[in-house]
């Protein structure tokens, strides 16, 4: 990592977290304990990559990033609503998460599948806050994101991974699964910061392969850190997939190949950022170091 890019880093992480914090206190939960739940699991840490990479996009398309702080953050509350659903009794059941007791074991499952559904549509409000943009642009961004969280993307490929358990998949199978599961978040903050930011259709497009990779080599990464992860550092045990009788990049290939995959990833998406100058440097270092990471 370069010096500016830890300085952009811990500079948006320490708007998106003071943002949070004000969105939190916008809304007026009916019960306490549900708020104590719903942030609970929002202000956990973890690495506000959605948010980021909301910024990101804009900033290379020739905008100022942090003037979409507000989208970004919504997306960080669909991708926290994801996780507590994901880490339920009737998921992966999961102890924990970022380090701490996981939702359900802190509220009780019925409190966390609430704390979830609150995040996902208090989101929704947040990000028609919005400032800046006019309001055909605006609904354009959140017809992109409610389709990336919807059936059509990350819940569909939830459910597309909760019924491969126990059973041996294809590659393309998997894909699906982390092209929606994984992917399709990644996918919506990309172009919806791109979108925000007033991005050509070219431009688009270029950003659209980036975060398709981007989301890949995020997933195989991840899938080879259930294998040889440190559980100290990452937050939650190692281990889990096999636990739970899932097919991974690693199980269906090797780790030495899905270490390969991944990289190969990383520079398709290096190569579709060609059209752009040192506007989108953040967005390459990024991608980069997703394969290095250790958490």
């Amino acid at each position: 990592m370069t010096m500016e890019f830890k300085k952009i880093w811990q500079e948006r992480s320490a708007l998106v977290e003071a943002q949070l914090v004000k969105e939190l206190n916008e809304a007026n939960p009916l019960d306490k304990t549900l708020c104590e739940s719903m942030k609970y699991s929002l202000m956990a840490g973890g690495k506000r990559l959605r948010p980021i990479l909301v910024m990101a996009a804009a900033d290379a398309v020739g905008a100022k990033g942090t003037d979409y702080l507000t989208t970004g953050c919504a997306m960080e509350m669909i991708h926290t609503y994801s996780l507590i659903h994901d880490d339920l009794p009737a998921m992966d059941d999961d102890d924990y998460r970022r380090g701490k007791l996981t939702n359900h074991k802190v509220y009780g499952a019925g409190m966390a599948t609430l704390a979830g559904d609150a995040l996902l549509t208090l989101a929704f409000e947040v990000m028609l806050r919005q400032q800046g943009v006019s309001a055909d642009t605006l609904v354009r961004v959140v017809r992109e994101i409610s389709t990336a969280a919807g059936p059509d993307g990350m819940v569909g490929g939830q459910a597309l991974d909760m019924e491969s358990e126990d059973k041996q998949i294809s590659m393309e199978t998997m894909k699906n699964i982390h092209l929606g599961k994984t992917g399709a978040l990644f996918r919506a903050a990309i172009r919806s910061g791109a979108i925000l930011g007033g991005a050509s259709e070219e431009a688009l497009a270029a950003l659209t392969v980036y975060a398709d990779n981007f989301g890949l080599a995020f997933q195989i990464t991840d899938d080879i850190l259930d294998v040889i992860g440190d559980e100290s550092v990452i937050g939650k045990p190692v281990g889990s997939d096999e636990k739970n009788h899932k097919s991974t990049y690693v199980t269906l290939t090797s780790l030495e190949e899905a270490q390969k995959l991944a990289q190969d990833a990383v520079d398709t998406a290096i190569d579709a950022l060609k059209i752009f100058g040192g506007e989108a440097d953040f967005l390459r270092e990024l991608v980069a170091y997703l394969v290095k990471r250790n958490k």
